[in-house]
């Protein structure tokens, strides 16, 4: 067996040494890149499973190898380039470490590289000694040590490639921008250090690195310090700091070799246990003393510091972890550092925004409270007075806005932090001192903070940790109380604004940061009820007429009603049943119904209660809000929330929308967006089909439900002779297309096919035409609206289509739980197009024709573009005409702008521009009338955009053009907006080059 197994081993040897040779005699000289990759991974696989061959050959192989260092190739001309470079050099430096047979020659090929004058081959040398040095072991790179700190010391300390950031705040604290090399070079540096122990005293022997030590003391201030001097500043530091966190061991001996000296170089001695509570007495230090060079290098010694704790924070034993040289070093300074810190954010320099004392002083206190705390270098008390010396800053004096934003980042930090270490003892300190002081700012009278800074500063300390925002929610929830106490207890509407404010924190920062680490939905659920509650016990608002139609009653409302949506959006669905029930209570038990007509009970609303409807505009600040806050509630509702009484809630809304109250249009259309088709079982004022619930919103709107059979509008449509137009309200009218779009809104976007009936009736609204004589069938409406009030109407009609294309934020979203069927805008463009384009051919009033153009613009501009450039070349002719119509009249330069973002959209598409093509001429003839549109600048901007476009068209069909675009485009040079200006250079040169291309057909 002993003589098989020799023979065998023999054999394999052979076959090993002659399998190397294959390779070497494969690869010299090969340029092909996907035959190089294979080689590649073939060596690295050999000297995993054989290495004894390579022993014989390894010298030859490598020197073929190292010709292809760093990777450079290039394809014939035509091929693809399949294998990248980056693959190339992943498998060559995989191939490089693949044995440590390599090092004595792949080293100090690497070394040689690291001269090239060419970044990239520098860059590809770092990579490859850091990778090689991890695989190689220390034994084998022990040789290298020198010349790897040559190499290392010339690339980041004699000749630094770094640059200081110009942005203001980078220049307090001395931010760099490192090129490639030098990152990784500090990328090497920390991985020889971390293989090779002994690494280290060539760093701190260095001749160069002490005497630039020294030199630093002749430096007093940040701005005294030359560029060239602060780049070597930077990398010293970067090196101190690599090596510090290497190990304990190595910390230990950066501390020893250079942490008294940077002590001595900022005047600070072991400090003397304090007799007092004051952390910093009346004999502050002096400024003045504090040299920038060593305070910025003692920053990042701690810094280094802290890394290497939280390293080993799970895995040292405590007891150990005082007896650190480091550890002893820095604790007994730490108190003088401290007393420093601080004395650079008490003096007058922190009144220079860009001070780098400032960011000094913030960075030191946040480092030292941010140890974990059984590592902690710094005693509970002093660790206190940090707490206090920063919450201080935030609680002062916010014109020092530096200082302020740096104290609340330093905050923010040490927050994290302990949530992170889970140190139960400093987050209790940190809650007392901090949490609360900072949430006091939030209903503080006499702080002279405002009020946003108070609530920015309160919601980035809560955002630390959970508990710490709950503290946050109580204090915004009694500012709330007190503030809606002023306002409607005692007609303060001064508060207004500040309950404004505090609402806005609500929906948008506390509510989302709860909704996103998810568990418990306590805060939202109770948000919604404590409204309600304030609204219950409001018996009467305090508000008199000009005050209930207030700008800042109306926005209070509305920061309410948003705040209200949210909570009780991201609450589930027995928590909604909750919320909708105790709403429903305060709703039943108000005077809302009463002044509405409605009764416990009652059916679908007769005609005696829709004229008791006009009582409701003259309804009470409480009514409103009521109605409001409730029509809020269930925009919010899952689609499975169960609501009690709801034909009476839906008769509620329809008379509110009849009346003009936009919310309750709002609730109509997220409830037949949502309702169930059918009900099941026993039937009960629970249950409300939306077949149910269309009857009677139809009934209410024209009297009787029709069916498509009988409907006018070819069949189609509400027969619009229905209507309930014979009141003396002209308002009415608007509401009830106001409602219809946004009940047609919540149709369509579940699939459902009665929005036909809407659009049909919409249009029967924009087809309206007094010019040629009011039809029988409109005369029961010429009774009521003169020629002016018809024309309104027909254009808010037409803007009712712009109601149900676009994505709303207020209702009918994915926030909201909207049923949203797939591609619903591309079919409702499908299938409204055809009736569009068709009423616009027939149609011989101006007025009709330009109000059909409008709800063809909105249906357009809200339309996805992949379904429009499908119909682009048929679109084009009607988006032109729609674009000299609207140009007109002044208040449509929205629209105008809108369109030609559509135009713009399939001019940058391939397919689009052979749509294009055909109308070339009066696609230019009507943007150059846009070009000098006189109401709006982005639309001059788009038009000239779109002419650049339209410039890529085929030479043959714009050539012609030309002479009239630059004509055109010479004006657009004087415009006065620079940004049109600009583009009209741009549209120049592209339209003056038509000429020097090739005529192509």
């Amino acid at each position: 067996m002993e003589c098989l197994l020799d023979r065998y081993a023999g054999a394999m040897a052979d076959l090993g040494d002659n399998l190397v040779y294959g390779i070497c005699e494969a690869i010299d000289g090969e340029k092909d890149p996907q035959c190089l990759l294979l080689v590649f991974h073939i060596v690295e696989s050999l000297a995993q499973l054989s290495p004894g061959p390579l022993a014989n050959f390894a010298e030859d192989l490598f020197e073929i190898l190292g010709c292809y260092f760093p990777i450079h190739f290039t394809h014939p001309k035509g091929e693809d380039d399949d294998v990248k470079r980056e693959e190339l050099a992943r498998a060559l430096m995989l191939a490089f470490a693949s044995t440590p047979l390599f090092e004595p020659f792949s080293i100090p090929l690497l070394l040689e590289k690291l001269s090239s004058s060419l970044p990239s081959a520098k860059v590809e040398s770092f990579k490859y000694l850091s990778y090689c040095t991890a695989k190689y072991g220390p034994e084998r790179m022990a040789k290298h040590a020198e010349a790897l700190w040559a190499s290392l010391k010339d690339t980041t300390y004699l000749s630094p490639q770094s640059m200081l950031s110009m942005e203001p705040e980078s220049m307090s604290r001395m931010n760099f921008q490192e090129s490639d090399v030098m990152t990784e070079a500090f990328v090497l540096l920390q991985e020889v250090i971390r293989q090779y122990g002994e690494f280290i005293s060539l760093i701190i022997g260095d001749n160069d690195i002490n005497a630039f030590l020294i030199s630093l003391n002749q430096y007093k201030g940040f701005d005294d310090i030359p560029l060239q001097v602060k780049q070597k500043l930077h990398a010293v530091g970067h090196i101190l700091s690599a090596c510090a966190k290497a190990s304990a061991a190595m910390c230990n001996k950066v501390f020893e070799s250079f942490f008294p000296f940077l002590m001595d170089g900022l005047g600070l001695s072991v400090a003397q246990p304090s007799q007092n509570n004051s952390y910093l007495d009346e004999e502050c230090f002096s400024l003045a003393k504090f040299k920038f060079g060593p305070l910025y290098l003692c920053i990042e010694l701690i810094a280094a510091c802290k890394s290497l704790t939280l390293s080993l924070y799970n895995c040292t034993s405590i007891h150990d972890f005082p007896h650190q040289r480091w550890c002893s070093l820095l604790s007994s300074f730490s108190e003088s550092l401290v007393k420093a810190f601080v004395s650079m954010l008490r003096s007058n320099v922190a009144d220079n925004e860009q001070s780098a004392y400032v960011y000094c002083g913030v960075k030191g206190l946040q480092i030292l409270a941010t140890f974990p705390g059984s590592f902690t270098p710094v005693s509970k008390s002093v660790n206190d007075n940090i707490f206090l010396e920063l919450v201080s800053i935030i609680t002062s004096d916010s014109n020092k806005t530096f200082e302020w934003t740096s104290a609340l980042k330093a905050l923010v930090e040490i927050g994290f932090s302990i949530d992170k270490c889970l140190d139960s003892e400093k987050a209790a300190s940190f809650e007392s001192t901090v949490v609360e002081k900072i949430v006091s700012l939030i209903s503080s009278l006499d702080s002279a903070i405002p009020l946003s800074l108070r609530l920015q500063a309160a919601f980035e300390i809560g955002a630390t940790r959970k508990d710490f925002m709950l503290r946050v929610v109580r204090g915004l929830d009694e500012s709330i109380d007190t503030n809606f106490s002023a306002v409607f207890d005692h007609g303060n509407h001064k508060s207004d604004e500040l309950t404004i404010k505090l609402l806005d924190t609500y929906s948008q920062k506390v509510l989302p940061w709860f909704l996103e680490i998810g568990g418990s939905e306590e805060v939202q659920l109770n948000f919604a009820l404590r409204i309600w509650d304030k609204i219950e016990n409001f018996r009467a608002l305090n508000l008199s007429p000009p005050e209930f139609t207030s700008i800042s009653y109306q926005d209070l409302l509305g920061a309410t009603m948003t705040a209200m949506k949210k909570a009780v959006a991201s609450c589930s669905e027995e928590s909604q049943e909750i919320i909708i029930n105790k709403a429903s209570g305060v709703l039943f038990s108000s005077t809302v119904f009463g002044s509405m007509g409605f009764k416990s009970g009652s059916s679908i609303l007769k005609e005696e209660g829709l004229q008791q409807t006009q009582n409701y505009g003259n309804s009470s600040g409480r009514d409103e809000w009521l109605t409001s806050l409730f029509a809020s509630v269930v925009v919010a509702l899952r689609p499975q929330t169960g609501i009690s009484n709801r034909k009476m809630i839906l008769q509620l809304f329809i008379t509110s929308l009849l009346n003009g109250h936009v919310p309750s249009a709002h609730a109509l259309g997220s409830l037949v967006n949502k309702l169930p088709l059918e009900t099941k079982g026993i039937k009960s004022s629970r249950s409300l089909s939306l077949n149910e619930a269309l009857d009677m919103i139809f009934h209410s709107f024209v009297g009787t439900c029709r069916d498509d059979s009988t409907s006018g509008n070819d069949g189609s449509g509400v027969n619009i002779n229905s209507l309930r137009l014979n009141t003396s309200r002209i308002q009415l009218e608007f509401n009830t297309v106001i409602g219809l779009a946004w009940i047609g809104k919540g149709l369509l976007m579940r699939g459902h096919e009665k929005v036909k009936d809407i659009t049909m009736t919409l249009l029967s609204f924009l087809t309206l035409d007094c010019e040629a004589g009011v039809s029988k069938q409109f005369q029961n409406l010429a009774e009521v609206l003169d020629e002016e009030g018809v024309h309104q109407l027909m254009k808010c009609a037409g803007d009712a289509f712009h109601i149900i294309m676009s994505d709303s934020g207020e209702c009918l979203n994915r926030m909201y739980h909207a049923t949203v069927r797939p591609l619903y805008k591309q079919r409702f463009f499908s299938t409204i197009m055809p009736i569009l384009l068709s009423l616009v051919v027939k149609s011989e009033s101006s007025f009709v024709r330009s109000m059909l153009y409008r709800a063809f613009a909105h249906v357009v501009s809200d339309t996805p573009l992949t379904a429009i450039l499908g119909e682009a070349k048929k679109l084009f002719p009607i988006l032109l005409e729609c674009l000299s119509t609207l140009s007109k009249d002044v208040s449509d330069k929205g629209i105008i702008y809108s369109v030609l973002l559509v135009i713009s959209g399939i001019l940058l598409d391939k397919n689009g521009q052979e749509a294009a093509v055909e109308n070339a001429s009066s696609i230019v003839n009507q943007l150059i009338e846009l070009t000098a549109y006189p109401h709006m600048m982005a639309v001059r901007e788009t038009a000239i955009q779109c002419l650049v476009a339209v410039s890529e068209l085929p030479h043959a069909r714009v050539y012609p053009l030309r002479t009239k675009v630059l004509r055109t485009i010479s004006k657009a040079l004087d415009d006065p907006k620079r940004i049109v200006r600009q583009e009209a250079v741009r549209c120049r040169q592209a339209w003056a080059s038509i000429a020097s291309r090739s005529i192509h057909f």
